[in-house]
C-alpha cells in the first residue's frame, strides 16, 4: 500500500513541528491496521480557529472550532476502478484546539496531534463513534491499538497529577 498525502500548514506553532514523513507514517500504520491494502490519497489541512470554527459552522452546524473534522470522499463506486488510488478524503486540523486540549489532557502536543489524525483517518474509512455504544468502543479500541504500536499511551486514560 503506498499513500499520496497532500498537506497544507496554513497554521503553524512552534510547540508542534509536524513532518510529513511523520503524518504519513501515522495514516499508513492507521490504513494498515485496519487491512486497507490498496493505494490511498488524502488531503491534510491544518488549520486555525477561525477556519476550524466556519467549517464546523458550515458542515455540522457546530458555532464553535474544533480539534478534527473528516470529510470523506464521495466518489461514486462506479468511478473507483479506474483511479491509481483510492481517495480517502479530507482532514481538517485545528492546531490551536489540539494544543489546548493537549494541556487540559495533560499530553503532549504531538500526542495529542497523532491521537487526532488516527481518529480523523478511522471516520475517513467509516467509523464511527456517535451513532451507537457499540461503535464508539470499537473505534476507541482501534485508536488505542494504533496509538500504541506507534508508542503512545491509551489516550483515553486519565492521567493523574
Amino acid at each position: 500500500m503506498k499513500l499520496s498525502l497532500s498537506l497544507q500548514q496554513s497554521f503553524e506553532a512552534p510547540e508542534l513541528v509536524l513532518k510529513r514523513s511523520y503524518i504519513k507514517k501515522v495514516v499508513e500504520s492507521t490504513l494498515r491496521h485496519i487491512d486497507v491494502d490498496q493505494d490511498c490519497e488524502i488531503g491534510i489541512a491544518c488549520v486555525d480557529l477561525d477556519e476550524s470554527h466556519k467549517l464546523n459552522l458550515e458542515y455540522r452546524q457546530k458555532d464553535k472550532p474544533t480539534n478534527v473534522l473528516s470529510f470523506p470522499s464521495d466518489i461514486p463506486e462506479e468511478v473507483l476502478p479506474m483511479l491509481d488510488a483510492l481517495p480517502i478524503g479530507d482532514l481538517v486540523i485545528c492546531i490551536p484546539v489540539v494544543l489546548q486540549e493537549a494541556i487540559e489532557q495533560q499530553k503532549t502536543p504531538i500526542e495529542h496531534f497523532t491521537h487526532m489524525l488516527v481518529h480523523g483517518t478511522l471516520h475517513l474509512m467509516g467509523y464511527d463513534h456517535e451513532t451507537s455504544d457499540e461503535d464508539a468502543e470499537e473505534m476507541e479500541a482501534l485508536e488505542i491499538e494504533i496509538l500504541k504500536k506507534l508508542g503512545f499511551d491509551n489516550p483515553y486514560t486519565v492521567k493523574e497529577d
